[in-house]
């Protein structure tokens, strides 16, 4: 069954506080209060804002307020309920407000709406230490995608959030089998469409939701630009885009690691920001599944990198990341489109404009 539902995400800074508290402990509470069905805290690597103050993990003195993404997945009504709570814990940071479809109860074959028939972006939630026939649920969800040849995959690990409406946060010491992981993956329609069945019987109790996506390049082949559009809709509200970059941190630009390329080129352009994230394990292209082993020279884990601003400043990005990833890397677009409530009051862009403010994309 696919339901209508939003994610909500939010980008700040890992130092970012509301009173006496974090704001990752804060929206994990507002979350848990909110018994909402899917949340997770994610740690970035490197980013910047429209301060252009770069912060990374390379370097010490540069990795005192590193990017956090928190990112919250529910029906419709759950999430515009939290919103304004939300938007006032985060006010310096950036907020994303996307439409998604929430595939519910027993995971069988469906038939996905005509949006999501030319690409589809597919995201599983699992805990950190579920496991599938001995094997880490997380990999073998990969390794299922890999196989029915979807464009990529990428397991992102948690540190705090939410599970079926309860919360489950990373402890130093604990076991941390619930806290939630996510693994996003990209393909065409039919693909996404073929993989659901399979991966409802191979996890136990799967939350997982459906976006629209477009996927632009792979492995340095040019498949479709961007959309095109002037940036707002038929009724004049604000239209945004996001651009994202999969790739390997073994992969290179010039002896750079390509993510770190493309962070900083993009913050040399002026660009409003960027984010990127580490995975724990995936692929893209035909590249296989990889992640960190125990002896291995070098990382050879998955990055993602964000950028979300203007149609125009999205252009802007992809000229500058096309010329980067001439031979490597998973290149998608997404819209963000203007979204009304179902109290009637519209979500304007689906983003409010605060990263005027913010240290971080």
């Amino acid at each position: 069954m696919i339901e209508d539902g939003l994610k909500l995400t939010s980008y700040f800074g890992e130092r970012h506080r509301v009173g006496d508290a974090f704001l990752a402990d804060a929206l994990a509470d507002l979350y848990e209060r909110y018994e909402i069905a899917a949340s997770v805290v994610v740690r970035g690597v490197e980013g910047f804002g429209l301060k252009h103050h770069l912060r990374t993990d390379h370097s010490l003195t540069l990795s005192e307020d590193l990017p956090l993404v928190s990112a919250a997945v529910d029906r419709r009504p759950q999430i515009e309920a939290l919103l304004g709570e939300t938007r006032r814990l985060n006010s310096p940071g950036l907020v994303s407000l996307e439409r998604v479809r929430l595939v519910t109860g027993e995971v069988g074959r469906v038939s996905l709406p005509g949006e999501l028939r030319a690409g589809a972006k597919l995201t599983i939630y699992v805990g950190r230490r579920e496991r599938v026939f001995r094997v880490p649920a997380f990999v073998a969800v990969c390794d299922l995608l890999h196989r029915r040849g979807v464009a990529g995959a990428t397991a992102y690990l948690g540190v705090d959030g939410t599970t079926h409406g309860r919360r489950e946060r990373a402890t130093f010491f604990g076991r941390n089998a619930d806290v939630p992981m996510m693994v996003i993956a990209v393909g065409t329609g039919e693909q996404i469409d073929g993989v659901l069945p399979e991966l409802g019987a191979l996890l136990r109790r799967p939350l997982i939701t459906l976006e629209r996506v477009r996927v632009c390049k792979r492995d340095g082949v040019a498949l479709a630009d961007p959309e095109d559009h002037p940036g707002v809709d038929e009724h004049g509200m604000a239209l945004w885009q996001k651009l994202t970059v999969y790739a390997s941190e073994a992969a290179r630009y010039q002896g750079q690691p390509l993510h770190r390329a493309i962070t900083r080129r993009l913050r040399s352009a002026g660009l409003s920001g960027a984010t990127t994230l580490r995975g724990t394990w995936g692929f893209y292209g035909d590249h296989a599944p990889h992640g960190d082993r125990l002896v291995q020279v070098g990382r050879r884990v998955p990055t993602v990198t964000i950028v979300i601003d203007t149609p125009e400043q999205i252009a802007r990005a992809y000229a500058i990341v096309d010329k980067l990833t001439d031979e490597s890397g998973l290149v998608t677009s997404e819209t963000i489109p203007a979204m009304r409530s179902s109290t009637g009051r519209d979500h304007r862009g689906g983003l409010r404009l605060a990263t005027r403010h913010s240290p971080h994309l």
